[in-house]
């Protein structure tokens, strides 16, 4: 009985240095590869804090290969977009692959669409994880109380500008940023002007779903609804309160579930809110809901599946 315990002890210490599933390996390996995308006052990394927090890692540890855009923090859709086309150029001549898959996080949602609305060429799939589709009741309620051209507009312009400025400071970023510019393209009315010249995949109905392909590149979305989520995260009760903006339409805490809805709707009803969405802060989200990380690891699985 002893020799058999040891020999099972020894069997378990081998199994220790496998990995935890065979199938782990090469489950996110896709075709293309995949570029993460911030949302507004967003980063890349900024020391050892990433915005995506452990998402990137996870990706790569099975496969993946995974390339995180610095957009500006602050700024129009369109700027942002010009920005991540040039950057995706350079992803595509450093690895010498034809095609990118996008994941965009709240404006990075938009801002992905710009580039495969304008490149479709260099875009396999486009992926809007809590994105502002069709804009967000906080952006209304902030352009309702700031008009345009106002000392109070130049006053808030000035304070986000320079939060901005700082975010892109410590993440090695030297672009500009306007905070405005970025406040009138997360309006509803913004968001309307920019789909009227960027339609592909965003859905005709006012929450229903869009193309799941248009200019050969598919599309793909998932948000949370529940704006809070943990009592440890010290940004969940802001959330909260803002989401109130919404008046009892389902969110995230700053996005509508159904604004967040582009071409394929995985689900739009997680619990989770718009920093859970990224893993943040810190990995403090909702213990009783799917992990983010594990979210991103199935959809890397699904493009994978599918040739992309």
């Amino acid at each position: 009985m002893k020799r058999f315990a040891r020999w099972f002890a020894a069997l378990l210490f081998a199994l220790s240095f496998l990995p935890l599933s065979a199938s782990a390996a090469g489950y996110t390996q896709t075709r293309y590869p995949i570029v993460l995308v911030h949302g507004l006052l967003g980063w890349d990394s900024i020391g050892p804090f990433d915005y995506w927090f452990g998402i990137t890692d996870a990706l790569r540890r099975d496969g993946a290969q995974v390339y995180v855009a610095q957009v500006s923090a602050a700024n129009s859709t369109e700027v942002r977009g010009e920005q991540l086309l040039t950057y995706v150029k350079q992803v595509l001549a450093a690895t010498g692959a034809r095609k990118v898959n996008l994941i965009g996080h709240s404006h990075g949602g938009p801002t992905i669409r710009y580039v495969a609305s304008v490149a479709p060429n260099l875009v396999a799939s486009v992926t809007s994880v809590g994105g502002v589709n069709k804009g967000s009741a906080v952006a209304d309620v902030i352009r309702g109380t700031v008009a345009p051209g106002t000392f109070s507009e130049a006053v808030l312009g000035s304070i986000v500008d320079g939060l901005a400025g700082t975010i892109a400071f410590l993440s090695g970023d030297s672009s500009a940023q306007v905070s405005t510019a970025a406040l009138d393209s997360l309006t509803t009315a913004g968001a309307a002007k920019f789909n009227a010249a960027h339609p592909e995949g965003v859905p005709t109905t006012a929450c229903g779903e869009g193309a799941y392909q248009a200019g050969g590149v598919y599309y793909f979305s998932w948000s949370g609804a529940q704006p809070f989520t943990n009592l440890l995260d010290p940004i969940d009760a802001p959330l909260g309160l803002v989401s109130l903006a919404f008046r009892g339409e389902k969110n995230d805490g700053l996005v509508g579930s159904c604004s967040s809805h582009l071409g394929r709707v995985i689900r739009d009803d997680y619990a989770l809110n718009h920093l859970d969405e990224v893993n943040q802060v810190a990995g403090l989200v909702n213990l009783f809901e799917t992990n983010p990380v594990t979210l991103y690891r199935q959809h890397a699985n699904r493009l994978r599946e599918m040739g992309l």
